[in-house]
């Protein structure tokens, strides 16, 4: 059993050790470590039964891994025999701490088992010579092959290593798909497969690792044991997509190639006849994802003598560099940011708004790495692209279902292109001043409504954010499919700003829109399909009510089906870009109809002048997410999930501070599954399965908001004492909480910085609650209940004033926003009325109608409570009346509410 998901030293829960399933070897060899620290000192036999056990452990863990490689392995078990407690130490240290640093990647002396005890100050010249400048990664082959035949398959490849190569790599073998299956789950070094033809299927029922992921994953396809080459390269791609597979096989292969399933591997050899050519192969196929096409053209423009006649006097560096004032500039960020530089799009520089070069060949490579059919790069925010998407996909009439609480370039897409929304509202969490998702009841209920009144027609988009802010992930695919039902046209634009990574995440991936895409796609064309929908019109009737509809799981007739599906990706919030770096990915069988309304939006809101730089970065991000994404996501969840459990578990941090648990963040009708807490170390893998799977919505694990009411700070205070006193960055914050992310960049180190931080924070405030007495501890209670149980509840969406409906007789909420927007310009038809003055009670009870003529957006909690055209109610008054926040766009305090006047009809 390679590794027991129940162990008691262990107390994640089931959940979070599949998040973060890379990282359970490094665990392991820190334990290792731990107990050759005790042995050494104490000598005990226990210990050592101890170490025994782990090490069998670690034994079939490692088989997976090329380091530290079997020799070293043979040599600790030999020094544990020999009771040699201080070469154990010696060399367990080393093992484990190369793993931690992955220093074998870059220094082959490690590699090195027979001089590893040399002093390292002897060797260091030695050492520093032999510093790997190439790329490594690991090639897992599948063989048929007994056991002892394994290390020669590994000597045979790296026989056919030459100084010449790009990048260096090490062999792991494996003899069963089973095994493969684990190798790529467990191994995030792993860049390619090969399969020998004749491996068994393995895996038993004692082995409950690949349990975890069956259930997420369909791995079904692996009972066809007449092609299980074919069926495991499907398995591997659903898993790890972005990985290269090689087939060697003894059959025909010139007819195996020309059949269409084998286009999932890279190339088909004839069993081993030319080994250089397999090794090539994989070199070649690891270029085409490391190869980042704008990027390398600009390194190499930078490395050219041009003398510049346009309008970009930094280009080149010149007046930066012989500055007598401005010099310091080109010090702090060097040279290359200058040569790199230029407003040119000739000379193989290409143009972001008409790419027919590297750029394109660059958002080509985007595309298939995030499993789009087209990708544009933008460089000025997600808050462009999204205005991008719905310029050129809506008109002015059109109905788009907009959640209200989404950001606010999508309110302003409404405007600019002239669509109407229909907000829907999110369930509200008052405990936190915040919103989560949009139920798929509520958006069924407004494309219901709409239907009834005869309007369903002018419904073209569903556009909602996936994950939000505070982390809420929807259920893709079902809403997706659910409306689909109700119109098989709709277009869905997801902002998925923050949620870029998790293509990476084998569990994730499904929630993403690309992912739900491509798994509807796929449904589509299985004869289940039509047959599931016949069904369900069995059932349903020709005439079902609207409450029957709501009530039902509803599927989509597969004939009338158009997938049309847009995702926004701020690739800089969550992957290695530079701020302000975004993409739009497509998957749109309609694509070729509005390709050129598309580029027209390009066009509108591209600027002629992007920066080059943004463009490069989004390059090198979708690089290092195809070749290290996949552990470095896993990482991120690792990271997360330990937070988590630190603070909440710690005695004294937990009084005053905690990770909000998936329970407290997603009401329980929206939790089919009863998950309540990744952390819970009771949590059922069943239980878990069931709410990756189907539950409405989650929490993306990455996602932490932190309580800190009842450390008697609100969120924007606790913030700043964080930035200012600890040097601890974040930016979201509510009215008693803060939001931790952790990404890409963080590691355990981050964890104990943090930790440490509110254990300071936390014994300070017990210091004071002790010395002050019985009154400074009223006086913080107090502050306490005013931030946990004095809060405004969140108003919801009221309607448009009935000058801006099509039908006022109709209870339809969508209104035509982009003419209340631009009647907000004639100040002569605007008024202001003070927030507290009696007027306000006077219009909100005999009229005439409050209607605003902005948007209003209090940050926190970052919602528009008001946009143009809105009735302003009772509830929004109050609401803003509570509010104790600085920063609110659109409203001036000192004029008060922008007020639109009644107009003479």
């Amino acid at each position: 059993m390679i590794v027991n998901m129940s162990e008691h030293h262990n107390s994640h829960s089931m959940i979070s050790r599949a998040l973060s399933a890379p990282e359970l070897r490094a665990d392991r060899w820190m334990s290792v470590l731990y107990l050759a620290r005790k042995w050494d000192k104490k000598k005990e036999q226990l210990i050592k039964n101890q170490i025994l056990s782990e090490l069998k452990n670690l034994e079939e863990i490692d088989l997976y891994f090329a380091y530290p490689g079997s020799l070293s392995l043979e040599r600790l078990g030999n020094y544990l025999q020999e009771d040699d407690s201080k070469a154990f130490l010696r060399l367990s240290q080393r093992i484990a701490t190369t793993i931690i640093s992955k220093k074998f990647h870059r220094d082959v002396s490690v590699w090195d088992v027979e001089n590893y005890e040399d002093d390292p100050f002897n060797r260091l010249p030695q050492a520093i010579s032999r510093i790997k400048t190439k790329p490594y990664f690991e090639v897992l082959s599948v063989v048929p092959h007994a056991r002892s035949r394994w290390q020669h398959i590994k000597e045979e490849t790296r026989g056919v290593r030459r100084p010449e190569d790009e990048f260096i790599y090490e062999t792991v073998v494996v003899g069963t798909a089973a095994d493969a299956l684990k190798g790529i789950l467990l191994n995030s070094d792993i860049g390619s497969i090969v399969l020998y033809e004749g491996f068994e299927k393995g895996g038993s029922k004692e082995d409950d690792f690949l349990d975890i992921f069956k259930e997420i994953i369909d791995f079904s396809c692996l009972e066809d044991s007449d092609s299980l080459s074919l069926r495991l390269a499907q398995a591997i791609k659903k898993i790890r997509p972005e990985l290269d597979i090689f087939l060697l096989s003894d059959q025909n292969t010139e007819v195996l190639s020309g059949k269409s399933e084998s286009l999932i591997f890279n190339r088909i050899f004839y069993q081993m006849e030319e080994p250089l050519e397999i090794h090539l192969s994989i070199l070649e196929a690891i270029h085409n994802r490391y190869r980042t096409p704008f990027f390398d053209n600009l390194k190499r423009y930078a490395e050219r003598p041009i003398a510049t006649f346009h309008a970009l006097p930094i280009a080149r560096g010149k007046s930066i560099f012989t500055s007598n004032w401005i010099s310091d500039m080109g010090e702090f960020y060097g040279p290359n940011l200058f040569l790199a530089e230029s407003s040119a799009t000739t000379g193989g520089l290409d143009s972001l708004l008409e790419p027919t070069g590297n750029i394109k060949d660059a958002q080509d490579l985007a595309a298939k790495a995030f499993g789009a059919n087209h990708a544009f790069f933008v460089t000025n925010g997600t808050s462009t692209s999204n205005k991008m998407v719905l310029q050129a996909l809506l008109v002015p009439g059109d109905i788009v279902i907009l959640d209200r609480n989404c950001h606010k370039s999508h309110h302003y897409g409404c405007v600019l292109s002239g669509a109407q929304p229909y907000y829907v509202e999110a369930f509200p969490l008052v405990e936190y001043s915040m919103y989560g998702g949009v139920p798929l009841k509520t958006i069924k209920q407004s494309l219901l409504k709409l239907k009834s009144q005869g309007e369903l027609d002018r419904v073209k988009m569903v556009d909602l954010t996936n994950c939000t802010f505070d982390g809420h992930v929807y259920d893709t695919r079902r809403v997706m499919e659910e409306c689909l039902a109700i119109k098989p046209d709709l277009v869905f634009l997801w902002d998925e700003a923050w949620f870029g990574f998790a293509h990476w995440s084998p569990l994730l991936r499904q929630r993403t829109a690309m992912g739900a895409a491509e798994a509807i796609s796929e449904s589509l064309t299985r004869p289940e399909a039509l047959a599931a929908w016949e069904a369900q019109q069995k059932i349903l009737g020709e005439n079902p009510t609207n409450e029957t509809l709501l009530e039902t799981r509803l599927v989509p007739d597969p004939r009338l089906v158009e997938v049309r599906v847009y995702q926004t990706n701020s690739i800089h919030k969550s992957m290695s870009a530079l701020r302000q770096g975004s993409i739009v990915l497509v998957k749109d069988v309609k694509f070729e109809h509005v390709e050129s309304q598309f580029h027209e939006a390009i066009f509108t809101h591209a600027s002629t002048s992007p920066n080059l730089q943004i463009i490069a970065s989004l390059d090198v991000a979708r690089r290092q997410m195809q070749l290290e994404g996949y552990g470095l996501v896993a990482n991120a969840m690792r990271v997360s999930l330990e937070i988590r459990k630190q603070i909440n578990s710690h005695p004294l941090i937990s009084k005053y501070f905690r990770v909000l648990s998936n329970s407290e963040m997603i009401p329980e009708l929206f939790r089919e599954s009863g998950l309540s807490e990744y952390n819970d170390p009771d949590v059922t893998w069943s239980k878990a399965v069931e709410a990756i799977k189907g539950d409405e919505f989650i929490i993306d694990p990455s996602r932490m908001t932190l309580s800190c009411g009842h450390a008697g700070f609100d969120g924007t205070t606790f913030k700043n004492i964080l930035a200012d006193k600890f040097n601890i960055q974040l930016n979201k914050t509510s009215r008693n909480s803060v939001l931790l992310q952790s990404n890409i960049n963080n590691n355990r180190s981050d964890i104990a910085l943090l930790i440490g931080v509110l254990n300071e924070i936390s014994m300070d405030l017990e210091k004071k609650s002790q010395k002050g007495g019985e009154e400074y501890q009223k006086n913080f209670q107090s502050s306490v209940d005013e931030l946990i149980s004095d809060l405004p509840d969140l108003p919801n969406f009221s309607k448009f004033d009935d000058c801006y409906r099509s039908d006022p007789k109709s209870d339809t909420l969508h209104g035509d926003i982009r003419s209340a927007f631009y009647d907000a310009y004639n100040e002569a038809g605007c008024e202001y009325v003070l927030l507290n003055s009696p007027e306000i009670e006077r219009r909100l009870e005999a009229g005439p109608a409050l209607v605003s003529a902005n948007f209003v957006i209090p940050y926190p909690p970052g919602f528009p409570i008001m946009v143009p055209g809105q009735v302003i109610t009772e509830e929004i008054i109050q609401f803003m009346r509570k509010l104790d926040v600085k920063e609110i766009h659109g409203f001036n305090k000192n004029l008060g509410l922008k007020l639109l006047k009644k107009k003479n009809t």
